[in-house]
């Protein structure tokens, strides 16, 4: 885990106990075990959140390993304004420019942050027989649903 995300667990974890706290204080002095259920609860939420973000991390890893001889392209590759779709979901229009004198396909890992900089997901794109000198979109969806300011990037792009 970063030290951004670990930070960010620390902090959902610190919120929502003195939150607990505070409202078991005034229903009946049962403070101190709804805090730590609830402090339970949050770490459980943020592991599951964890361990999705590593599986999609794990998953885009793979991806990128199979497209064979596959050369840094990041340059080629701009991303737009990210939206939600119809599931929750985030998307965000990957629009490849192919600096190459030949046809090529490219493999782009979109991670999808918060304001902080915490990873909340990545998933990797393909877009194929991109022309020379041409320009070709896809779009890049997160495997869950995300919401707030959510901030796409490339992580990195391959072309061959």
């Amino acid at each position: 885990m970063t030290r951004k995300a670990s930070r960010g667990l620390l902090a959902v974890l610190l919120t929502t106990a003195v939150m607990s706290t505070a409202a078991g204080c005034s229903g009946g002095g049962k403070a101190s075990s709804t805090a730590s259920e609830a402090a339970s609860a949050a770490a459980s939420v943020a592991s599951r959140g964890s361990e999705v973000v590593a599986s999609a991390t794990a998953a885009a890893g793979e991806k990128l390993k199979g497209f064979k001889n596959g050369v840094n392209a990041k340059s080629d590759v701009k991303v737009g304004t990210p939206s939600t779709d119809h599931d929750g979901r985030a998307t965000a229009k990957v629009t490849v420019t192919n600096s190459a004198d030949s046809r090529k396909s490219y493999a782009v890992q979109i991670n999808f942050r918060d304001p902080n900089g915490n990873l909340l997901d990545t998933v990797v794109v393909t877009v194929d027989d991109v022309g020379p000198k041409a320009s070709k979109d896809a779009t890049a969806r997160s495997n869950r649903r995300l919401s707030g300011d959510i901030r796409p990037e490339v992580g990195t792009a391959l072309r061959h």
